[in-house]
């Protein structure tokens, strides 16, 4: 115990001197938080939107009077009145418009007749978010025009009602998760995998083959080490972003119990994965090449930023066995939905086995010669 203590007292000694790296491994996933929260996740407003009137009677006033109500409240849209469908087509492909509304001749006289009157909505389907927006104000700004005028006494249409358990989450919340993984990910990769690659490029761990330490003793003190180095990280975070993304209930004391717990297990299976990777690694460049790498193949399939329902099967399969679904799962579930440790029961338990294997292994892989 006292070799392996002496081992993480070095490791942390020499982490504490160098806070370029503590700073590093702490920032860069708080300012991903800030900026992807901010960027991502929010609602669309001002999207110009040409309105093309070609019949000018009572039925497409309304449908003026229906957008410029959306101006006045949610914003989403301004819109843009033109006189020509061609030169609004030709702005829309330019991007000068987000969209160009346009309501054809007779519209009115279809809508008193009942005969199939319609409205055409040119869209840039290049852009995803902003076309899908703009289709989904339109189908609400129909429905709302197509109800009657007189309700009906007896309701014959089936209505779908809302229950939402939880109040609204702004996507920096969402985002939240997957940076507290995020940043014990970075700590590792920074101040577990290149530290212990940059040690064995400069000889230091010669030294250790020397002395009566164990192969096991020298594994966990190394790992140890860069467990608390990684909690220390991921308490920071998961402090400075739910404040910054205003979870408060993060200061209660069986949610603060659960988070450490938490963070602790994540803590140790990425160190177990990270020292597995770098086990048999000599080249200090190695962790340096691979660090892109590792990062998008296991901080983006992991449901940190997009529902994992979405991805295709092969991605679901590489998810399945990502660490960091199950960490950035709890996360997500102590954080956002208030849940027990019966909800990340399961999470704990695959990141405490995965720490088990990953380090089992490295620790059969260890050199204990040069």
């Amino acid at each position: 115990m006292n070799r392996m203590l002496a081992i993480v007292e070095r490791e942390l000694r020499k982490f504490w001197r160098s806070p370029t790296l503590m700073m590093v491994s702490t920032i860069f996933p708080l300012v991903q938080l800030i900026v992807l929260g901010n960027a991502f996740g929010g609602k669309i407003m001002d999207a110009r939107v040409a309105i093309v009137d070609q019949d000018h009677g009572t039925q497409a006033l309304k449908v003026r009077e229906a957008f410029n109500a959306i101006r006045a409240t949610a914003r989403t849209i301004t819109p843009v009145y033109y006189d020509d469908e061609r030169q609004a087509a030709e702005d829309v492909r330019d991007g000068r418009l987000d969209g160009a509304l346009i309501i054809p001749p007779q519209f009115s006289s279809r809508v008193y007749e009942q005969n199939r009157p319609r409205i055409a909505l040119i869209v840039d389907n290049s852009d995803t978010f902003m076309s899908t927006t703009l289709e989904d104000e339109l189908s609400q700004l129909t429905q709302a025009l197509n109800q009657p005028v007189i309700e009906p006494r007896l309701v014959a249409q089936i209505t779908l009602e809302i229950v939402e358990l939880y109040p609204y989450i702004e996507y920096m919340k969402y985002l939240l998760p997957g940076s507290i993984a995020l940043a014990m990910f970075v700590s590792v990769m920074i101040g577990g995998g290149m530290l212990y690659i940059d040690d064995k490029a400069r000889g230091v761990h010669e030294g250790y083959l020397v002395t009566p330490i164990t192969r096991t003793e020298l594994v966990v003190g190394l790992n140890l080490a860069g467990a608390i180095k990684a909690v220390l990280s991921g308490l920071a975070i998961t402090i400075l972003g739910s404040l910054l993304a205003g979870v408060h209930s993060i200061f209660q004391p069986d949610k603060l119990a659960g988070l450490l717990l938490m963070i602790v297990v994540t803590s140790a299976a990425f160190n177990g994965l990270m020292f597995l990777l770098m086990v048999r690694v000599e080249d200090p460049l190695v962790p340096r090449a691979i660090f892109g790498i590792l990062n998008t193949l296991l901080f983006f399939p992991s449901g940190s930023i997009y529902p994992i329902k979405a991805f295709p099967p092969w991605l679901r399969a590489i998810a399945r066995v990502d660490p960091f679904t199950y960490a950035v799962h709890g996360f997500k579930a102590l954080l956002l939905k208030d849940a027990s440790f019966g909800a990340v029961g399961l999470d704990l338990v695959v990141l405490t086995g995965f720490a088990f294997v990953t380090l089992t292994i490295a620790t059969t892989l260890f050199k204990r010669t040069l």
